[in-house]
């Protein structure tokens, strides 16, 4: 039997659901509420995702939506693995167009597809060129087409320079991170001084190291031990106004075991500056409020693992929603920052819950559950993901609960959010 999405706490609503959200005089109460229309945009036998939750998928007039497809789930990408690059057109009936395709990529983030910010026509991705990584800029209008000798993992507001780490030691270091096909020449370092975290200008292509692991491991506050460990680095993002960027710093070692060891650091983008905003060694998922505070899942004397607002360089913390978003999620802030979309894993029913939390009302909206086949687990597993769209009242995510592999979906907010 297929798997499916749980889609209305009182089934008598689900056909009325849209028309009450949109039109009602007067907003429904959470618990009366249905969940929020749902539109597949991909078909199988294809499978199509797009990978992470932080990263721009639709362009600014929010008719093109990018997305990736293969035809194989459930294992490890081969370094002859090839993804097809594409975007759905939304306003042609979600219509599928290809634009190239990529040897570098992973199931939890792709090959790092995304819009230039700023741009209506150009989309940058990640591919394998001979014995390097490299980035693919396109303009889907004209065609045009160049090539960075270097990968990128993300992009600055003004699209004039992205960061990016190492891929072949994440993929040695966290498999389902980095990228097949390339081996790190400092497998057997461990933390090396010739890598790291490079920094990369998007119109010369110029590569330049700004953070190495060698000197990361020097600022003050690694726990007794780490020394012996392997480092490597994970999770980049720029900040809205582009002065600084966020990163986890990670490592492995006897103390460890199979788990590892985490510290958030910001920094400079010129690479100066470092502050560790989570010394406690349990940060997952992030994002930028505005330039100066960072909401995190993380660990924190306080309050336990919460999501937890960071004030950049600075020792404030405060949690976030405690009583609401009580597990760990891919979270964002809805254009305004009055709504945080985030989502969760599957629960012991393998539902994973898409959800909108109101920031000053400390209202939880819960806008579907979807199912995840026992298949999708590890490497390969399918995260929601959600992106939301530039206005705010669309979210896009990545599920299988339609019985045809893992496809892309469209969630309407608009009678929740309003405006």
């Amino acid at each position: 039997m297929p798997a499916r999405i749980i889609t209305s706490r009182r089934s008598i609503l689900r056909a009325a659901g849209a028309v009450a959200l949109a039109s009602a005089a007067r907003p429904l109460r959470a618990a009366d509420r249905p969940f929020a229309p749902v539109r597949p945009i991909t078909r199988g036998p294809k499978l199509h995702w797009f990978a992470y939750y932080d990263k721009l998928q639709v362009d600014p007039s929010g008719r093109y939506a990018l997305g990736m497809e293969v035809d194989f789930e459930h294992r490890s990408p081969r370094p002859d693995d090839v993804v097809r690059v594409g975007m759905v057109d939304l306003r042609d009936g979600d219509r599928w167009i290809e634009l190239g395709e990529s040897r570098a990529w992973n199931w939890q983030q792709g090959c790092m597809l995304q819009w230039l910010p700023g741009s209506a026509t150009e989309v940058l991705w990640n591919d394998r060129e001979g014995d390097r990584f490299v980035c693919r800029i396109l303009d889907v209008k004209t065609k045009a087409a160049r090539t960075l000798p270097a990968p990128v993992y993300c992009v600055s507001p003004d699209a004039a320079w992205g960061v990016s780490p190492d891929f072949r030691r994440l993929n040695d270091c966290r498999p389902g991170y980095g990228y097949a096909g390339l081996p790190d020449p400092n497998r057997d370092v461990r933390a090396p001084g010739d890598a790291g975290i490079w920094k990369i200008d998007l119109k010369t292509g110029r590569s330049d190291l700004l953070i190495p692991f060698a000197e990361a491991v020097k600022v003050p506050g690694l726990p007794a031990g780490a020394e012996e460990a392997k480092h490597w680095f994970n999770h980049l993002l720029v900040s809205p106004d582009g002065t600084r960027f966020v990163f986890l710093h990670r490592w492995r070692g006897p103390k460890e075991g199979k788990g590892f060891g985490t510290r958030m650091f910001t920094v400079g983008a010129d690479g100066k500056d470092p502050h560790v905003l989570d010394p406690h060694g349990k940060t997952s998922h992030f994002i930028w409020r505005d330039p100066s505070h960072v909401l995190a899942w993380a660990w924190h004397p306080s309050k336990g693992e919460k999501f937890h607002l960071y004030t950049d360089q600075t020792d404030r913390v405060e949690a976030v929603g405690p009583e609401k978003m009580t597990v760990n999620g891919h979270c964002s802030y809805l254009p305004g920052n009055r709504w945080i979309l985030n989502d969760t894993y599957p629960d012991k029913d393998r539902r994973q819950t898409l959800y909108l939390y109101g920031v000053e009302s400390g209202e939880r909206v819960e806008l579907g559950r979807f199912d995840s086949p026992k298949a999708y687990a590890g490497e390969w597993r399918c995260d929601l993901h959600p992106r939301f769209a530039p206005d705010g009242r669309s979210v896009i995510i990545d599920s299988p609960h339609g019985g045809d592999g893992r496809q892309m979906y469209v969630v309407d907010i608009a009678g929740i959010v309003g405006g």
